[in-house]
């Protein structure tokens, strides 16, 4: 049986590793098993926090959408279930955007979820 000779295959490999890890500060870029671990770890945090942004930005769009609701006298919650009751089928992320550009439109909106919460 003829002898495997893998010196090739395996400086490739290493040497990716290493690539991936360009940038990062001390031994993690240059010694392969710190590299490969250090590399191991942001795919990790990589995969985490994809999952948190989502969280993050909807608790910034209730922020921005309970702060301009008070500014018409209504709490967030209150503002959210007349919406509901009113029949306007607007996503968060929306209705952030319009707080933040469009005051006269948030106005309006506003007034939709008061009449509807008084009937």
């Amino acid at each position: 049986m003829p002898r495997a000779k893998r010196g090739i295959k395996r400086h490739q490999k290493r040497l990716k590793i290493l690539k991936q890890a360009k940038g990062y500060r001390l031994t993690k870029s240059k010694l392969y098993r710190a590299a490969k671990e250090a590399g191991q770890r942001a795919l990790k945090y990589s995969y985490r926090d994809r999952r948190n942004r989502k969280r993050e930005f909807r608790r910034l769009w209730i922020i921005r959408i309970g702060a301009a609701a008070r500014q018409h006298a209504l709490s967030y919650n209150q503002f959210i279930h007349g919406l509901k009751l009113a029949g306007v089928e607007m996503d968060r992320k929306v209705l952030a955007d319009i707080a933040a550009r469009d005051q006269s439109g948030f106005a309006s909106l506003a007034e939709q979820a008061k009449r509807a919460l008084a009937a």
